[in-house]
């Protein structure tokens, strides 16, 4: 394993090259394709024998053929005789069923893990799981990076008067505390409650004192920003002054945009875990890259330091 290959499916290879950059070598060569009768064909081209390699793809839209193309890779890669095959996986979708709240749900996190490992992972890398837990569904090493100093460092870099951190809800207090606390700003709490499986929310109360302060909310994604939209209302109904929002993985489906476009939210920061498109009516967007730090993951990883060590 004395030779690093990178590669990457279709997913997000903007990203795999800002990381082969980083870390100066040249982007893994293969043929990844879809028939036209919707089988994905994979070929990797060149030789991996023995080697440290590593599969960048995020599971983004499309989720399922994403996924597929990630577990051909790794099988092929398996069946290239690869010493390690590390999938790293900057946004690990399916997080959200991370366990069985209803009656005769099934728990996709866990088996998507289990798909990862059967096609031949031998590690994962990751960013900012919905859950911590997801970590426990690996029967493989998995490294959990999170992208909280990059979002704090963008907003040191910021002169706020009295700002406060929202955890936009009891799930993600943890990260918010740990934001709050490198920004030395108290913590508020939206206390919301989920209406169904269809991804709407209610807000119900803010726990903390925010009126007349500069809110900064945080999230681990941004999917239709209904949510999102939501929170701003009601902290600006509490008699905030302005808002920011920031979070790790920009899911951006539906009419996310449009609402992020007409919604009183003063900045909305994310990271390109995955790939932004319609950069017109990016606006009030601002996309931080995450490719250094993933480069330095990949890195220590290949050579055996510590990862825990890039966040002390």
């Amino acid at each position: 394993m004395d030779e690093l290959k990178v590669f990457t499916g279709n997913a997000h290879p903007a990203l795999a090259k800002a990381i082969t950059e980083y870390l100066k070598i040249p982007l893994g060569k293969c043929e990844v394709f879809e028939f036209s009768n919707e089988n994905i064909f994979v070929r990797i081209l060149e030789n991996v024998r023995q080697r440290d390699t590593f599969v960048i793809q995020p599971l983004s839209s499309p989720v399922n053929k994403n996924l597929v193309e990630l577990l051909i890779m790794l099988d092929a890669l398996k069946r290239a005789s690869a010493g390690r095959i590390t999938a790293v996986i900057p946004y690990y979708a399916y997080g959200r069923t991370d366990k069985k709240d209803q009656p005769r749900v099934p728990i996709t996190a866990r088996l998507v893990a289990d798909l990862l490992t059967v096609a031949g992972a031998n590690r994962v890398l990751t960013v900012d799981l919905h859950a911590a837990q997801i970590q426990g569904f690996f029967n493989i090493p998995v490294d959990e990076l999170t992208a909280l100093n990059i979002l704090g460092s963008y907003f040191k870099g910021k002169t706020f008067n009295n700002l406060v951190v929202v955890a936009t809800d009891i799930g993600i207090s943890k990260r918010a505390r740990d934001l709050a606390e490198k920004l030395n700003a108290p913590l508020a709490i939206m206390e919301k409650r989920r209406l169904g499986n269809a991804g709407q929310t209610e807000t119900l109360n803010v726990i903390g004192e925010v009126a007349g302060r500069v809110a900064l909310t945080v999230d681990d994604e941004i999917d239709t920003a209904g949510s999102l939209t939501n929170t701003v209302a009601t902290l600006l109904e509490k008699k905030v002054k302005e808002v920011y929002a920031c979070c790790t993985h920009p899911v951006f489906s539906g009419p996310v945009l449009g609402r992020i476009a007409s919604s009183p939210v003063k900045e909305v920061i994310v990271t390109d875990t995955l790939p932004v498109n319609n950069e017109k009516e990016m606006g009030k967007i601002t996309v931080l890259p995450i490719a250094p730090l993933l480069g330095e993951a990949i890195q220590r990883i290949h050579t055996g330091k510590s990862i825990g060590a890039m966040f002390e």
